[in-house]
């Protein structure tokens, strides 16, 4: 049996159901099975305020609900969404009780939980793994956007570093995905939630100054206001008007790009006009009442009804100058434009009445995403640079471009000509030779502009060319180009390896691969694949090195100045020597054990030096190379460096062990992220003296808005040490976070 209380809550989910969703697509039994089923599952879990877990599902489905409705199997998946990931109950059991619907939608959302739980390390494959389920359907991806929200409006419950993560990892990609959605009005809740926790002093300020100004920007706005209604009335217009002040963050982003303060800039006031009524021609009539009664900047004009943006979004856009001299943006708009405009996806397949959640622009959107995942492993793209170029297009304002007949295409701003001939067609932007913008012969790396009419020139000779990389901006064109030269590549390798292979037999030469490379690494080639690339653009390359391997004396040459290397000096010797010695460890199957004696540098006689490029202390896992006149470098077995040298002279490696070393000092470094308050880095640097009696050699930091970052040098005695000094700086107020730091 339910409580009263809860039978309130699920009174109030199924009602706003039904206000939102229309009547006949509410199934009031799935949603009541799924509260009872959450209710129970979580029923011993609670959150981080000290609430019953289940308040967290409760209110990701009430969001679902009132504020991006689609229909009840997404609801009903809400609600259940943290069953899987938190307690005993696994898909089978969700998918055995609600059906494939709600247990496949669930399952999407599992997969991309915790998605900045080991922040460093796993953000990437977690991104790759949202944006490939949010493919497969749009609910899922709904309500990660509900379940951020909401963990987002308790953030003030978590750690500051918790706090910090999920705010800029909000920033990062949920706003703007949100934003290509087209759900602004969550996109903006999302913003200035994220920015509150990111940076509290700018977010004060902002805050506190719309506050003061309220009473002087509600009387001004009434002023304003009043004329246009008494002419919308006249005119027999039914319709809504109001006035806001813009976000608080997009505002932060006004004075950051303009360089000015809040009186200097005109528009961070909005006067919303929404009409009910069916014609979208009666939003250009509004328009031109409006202008008649205050004077329109003509460059301030935004027609996004005849071109709409990508994510869906219509309105008039127009800034007027009131009678005061200040300057307002009015935005026109009809009913089934706004609820668009605020519930994005939502609001499209409301009005579109079927049951095909997948919007035509976004599914091509997603399309596109798809295509990119599923060629970055062929194209040799790395996750990380597939992410960064996704959050890049995320944050890409959008430009309207025209083919000859008059098709739009929307571009990211920035995109050239040779982005859009890839965007008609793959083969049209292989075979891109020029462009003509607006009748007009442009250069290929020209920047577009809004309203281009872009006609392409192709060629059946043309091929892409190398520098096309450096300036085509999206995914669909750096991943096509990048797939061609790849192929190309492999194509020539495979000529040049034929070719040379065919001279070999002709001159009867027998050479394996290992002795071949010996030699062309010799001649300055880095490896086979280079050569066989070279022979394949020059014939003289193969030439080049079948008459080295044809003259015996050069062979001998080149012997007997391997020998002169090793042996001519008194380095030489000394080299000599530490061969012999590395192959007497090696042979003996020793290590070699470094100690704190009477001459530390000195390992049985032969220097010894840590390599500055890692700066390794006792506790790390260390290796040895044996250099040519500076004994041994001492490395990290984790370097790149030592991984390098490995892979190319495996021979000069020797093993390494940490003896005793009490007493000798070794250097770390420590990477710190955390809130720029007065005095933070004094109680730190206090804590450390007091707790650990180490020597600050060096704090370097340098801070942006209410954040610091820097890097602190610090005198240690060895690996368990430093992580006991990086957890107690984790740990203190005001620290976001703090990891090991290489120079």
């Amino acid at each position: 049996m339910f409580s009263n209380f809860n039978k309130k809550k699920l009174d109030e989910l199924i009602t706003n159901a039904k206000i939102n969703l229309s009547a006949k697509r509410v199934n009031e039994k799935l949603i009541t099975n799924a509260f009872r089923f959450a209710l129970e599952a979580h029923k011993n879990d609670q959150r981080a305020s000290g609430e019953p877990y289940f308040t967290h599902p409760y209110e990701v489905a009430l969001i679902l609900a009132k504020e991006i409705p689609i229909d009840d199997i997404a609801i009903a998946a809400a609600l259940l969404h943290d069953v899987v990931e938190d307690t005993k109950f696994t898909i089978k059991d969700i998918k055995a009780e609600f059906g494939d619907a709600v247990a496949e939608i669930v399952d999407g959302a599992t997969q991309i939980e915790g998605l900045f739980e080991n922040y460093e390390l796993k953000q990437i494959e977690s991104y790759k793994k949202m944006l490939l389920s949010m493919t497969s359907d749009l609910r899922v991806m709904l309500i990660k956007f509900a379940d951020r929200l909401h963990n987002l409006r308790t953030l003030e419950f978590l750690s500051n570093k918790r706090q910090y993560r999920m705010a800029q990892e909000t920033l990062d990609i949920y706003a703007p995905l949100a934003h290509r959605f087209g759900l602004s009005k969550l996109k903006s809740e999302l913003e200035d939630l994220s920015f509150k926790y990111l940076y509290r002093k700018d977010y004060d300020e902002i805050a506190n100054h719309i506050k003061d100004k309220k009473r002087e920007r509600e009387k001004f706005l009434k002023k304003f206001i009043e004329p246009i209604k008494e002419n919308l009335v006249k005119e027999n217009f039914k319709f809504e008007i109001f006035a806001r002040a813009k976000h608080i963050y997009s505002i932060h982003l006004k004075l950051l790009k303009q360089q000015k303060g809040f009186d200097d800039i005109y528009d961070l006031l909005a006067v919303r006009i929404i009409l009910d009524s069916p014609n979208k021609y009666d939003c250009f009539s509004v328009y031109g009442i409006v202008s008649q009664m205050y004077a329109p900047i003509p460059e301030r004009f935004k027609n996004f009804i005849s071109v709409p943006k990508q994510n869906g979004y219509q309105s008039l856009h127009t800034t007027v100058m009131s009678s005061e001299g200040k300057r307002v943006e009015v935005q026109i708009r009809t009913r089934e434009m706004h609820e668009i405009a605020e519930k994005g996806i939502a609001a499209h397949w409301k009005y579109k009445e079927n049951l095909n959640i997948n919007d035509q622009k976004i599914e091509e959107w997603m399309k596109n995403i798809r295509e990119t995942f599923e060629n970055a492993s062929r194209d040799d793209i790395t996750t990380g640079q597939l992410i960064e170029n996704f959050k890049l297009e995320l944050f890409q304002n959008e430009i309207y471009c025209f083919t000859p007949k008059g098709e739009l295409k929307i571009l990211p701003a920035g995109a050239t000509p040779v982005d859009f001939a890839f965007a008609i067609h793959s083969q049209v932007g292989m075979k891109c030779i020029g462009a003509k913008v607006n009748g007009k012969i442009v250069p290929l790396d020209t920047q577009l502009k809004s309203g281009n009419q872009i006609e392409i020139i192709t060629s059946k000779n043309q091929k892409p060319k190398l520098d096309w990389e450096k300036f085509v901006v999206t995914h669909k064109a750096q991943s096509d180009i990048k797939k061609f030269f790849n192929v190309e590549r492999r194509k020539q390798y495979a000529e040049g390896k034929e070719i040379f292979e065919k001279k070999l037999k002709k001159h009867k030469i027998h050479i394996n691969d290992d002795s071949l490379l010996d030699v062309l690494q010799r001649l300055k080639y880095k490896d086979l694949q280079n050569f066989y690339y070279e022979v394949a653009l020059s014939n003289d390359k193969a030439a080049e090195v079948i008459e080295f391997l044809e003259d015996k004396n050069k062979l001998q040459q080149m012997e007997a100045l391997s020998s002169a290397e090793s042996s001519a000096t008194a380095e030489a010797k000394e080299v000599e020597s530490i061969d012999r010695f590395r192959k007497q460890a090696q042979d003996n199957n020793k290590s070699i054990s470094l100690g704190s004696k009477s001459d530390n540098t000195n390992i049985q006689g032969i220097k010894y030096d840590y390599a500055k490029c890692c700066n390794p202390i006792p506790g790390d896992d260390v290796i040895g190379f044996v250099t040519q006149t500076e004994g041994i470098k001492i490395h990290r077995k984790n370097c790149n460096n030592i991984i390098n040298l490995y892979l190319l002279e495996p021979d000069r490696i020797v093993e390494i062990n940490w003896g005793e070393t009490k007493g000798v000092e070794f250097v770390g470094g420590i990477k710190i992220i955390g809130e720029d308050k007065p005095g933070v880095l004094n109680e730190l640097t206090e804590t450390l003296s007091k707790n650990f009696k180490l020597n600050i050699r060096s704090i370097n930091i340098f801070t942006k808005s209410s954040m610091f970052e820097g890097t602190m040098i610090i005198e240690i005695e060895n690996l368990k040490q430093l992580n006991s000094v990086i957890e107690k700086i984790n740990n203190h107020k005001g620290i976001f976070s703090a990891s090991r730091f290489y120079s």
